[in-house]
């Protein structure tokens, strides 16, 4: 089942020059020690919600969970003598080479098994740490009295830390905000149903969900959101999800970004109250049990399903940290 559930999210998340335009190529931000509370959203928060939750969902239901929620790491690491620079070494630590010998989780490690190795960058996986460590995160109802009585008291609670004032939340948010928010909505959503559909009705049910609801659960988050959004590729395995010309470039840009640097940043585009927001699909270890390499990654049954549902299937002999794709997504300001 779990190689089933990881076979299926790779499906879900790709499946289905004018003068006068200024081009925003965002910058990256500078890492800080001190996050002062005028800032409008932490970057370690913006990370965590765009890189982590799509395993990590505090608004999952316990019985779909395909990984613990943040908090739970935070309870794992956190205790209170820890300082700041220690709490972030050990989450770097580990997730710079997951491994079950090095995990504070044996109970995570039990029931999902271990991390995937994923490309992060340490200033990455340190801005979330810091955020994790300063501030109260989104956790699950459930949580709480869940690792209470798992532990039978032996583990702690911990999710202290400052909250985000609401006049920080009020504030008029950028252009990559709102591109990051409507990523993050439109994939906690796809996840959603995706595992309600596993749950309820199996795998072969939610093979057929992957590749008959993706394009409408994504057309009504766009509706929602008042967005058009989009999920596009140079290498599609749904012949509707091929970029155009301008995708192409812009997919383009990103590989050269992860080949040469290893970081990027959202691509915005703003002409007057128009913007274009694009943002890349990387690869990962659990990509490639439906993307990576036929009988090396892919399994010869997921191979046939895939060939079944996607006969013009390009979307295949990718390795880790590969741009598989892009959000394409654009709004009014």
């Amino acid at each position: 089942m779990k190689k089933i559930i990881i076979f299926l999210i790779g499906i879900l998340i790709l499946g289905s020059c004018n003068t006068d335009k200024k081009s925003n190529y965002v910058q990256k931000q500078e890492v800080i020690e001190d996050v002062k509370d005028t800032l409008l959203t932490h970057p370690g928060k913006i990370i965590m919600q765009t890189k982590c939750y799509v395993c990590h969902n505090p608004s999952a239901n316990h019985d779909l969970l395909i990984a613990p929620p943040m908090v739970a790491v935070k309870s794992h690491y956190f205790n209170e003598n820890i300082t700041k620079k220690e709490f972030t070494n050990a989450i770097w630590e580990f997730v710079k080479k997951p491994s079950e010998e090095k995990s504070k989780m044996k109970g995570a490690v039990n029931r999902f098994g271990i991390m995937p190795y994923q490309s992060f960058s340490e200033e990455e996986i340190k801005l979330i740490a810091e955020y994790m460590y300063e501030y109260k995160i989104d956790e699950p109802k459930w949580f709480k009295k869940h690792i209470e009585e798992e532990s039978r008291g032996k583990m702690k609670y911990f999710n202290g830390g400052k909250v985000e004032s609401k006049m920080n939340s009020s504030k008029i948010k950028t252009s990559k905000e709102i591109g990051l928010e409507y990523v993050n909505k439109t994939k906690k959503e796809l996840g959603k149903n995706l595992m309600g559909t596993i749950q309820k009705k199996g795998t072969l049910e939610a093979i057929k969900f992957c590749n008959k609801k993706a394009y409408p659960i994504t057309d009504s988050m766009a509706v929602v959101q008042n967005a058009v959004i989009k999920r596009v590729s140079d290498k599609p395995r749904n012949k509707e999800n091929k970029a155009n010309l301008k995708e192409l470039k812009i997919i383009d840009t990103f590989k050269k970004l992860i080949i040469h640097t290893g970081e990027y940043e959202p691509i915005v585009e703003e002409i007057n109250s128009e913007v274009q927001f694009y943002y890349p699909i990387i690869t990962n270890s659990m990509c490639l049990q439906c993307h990576g390499t036929p009988n090396k990654d892919i399994e010869p049954d997921a191979m046939q399903i895939i060939k079944q549902l996607y006969p013009e299937d390009k979307a295949i002999g990718y390795d880790v940290n590969e741009v598989r794709g892009i959000w394409s997504i654009s709004y009014k300001n």
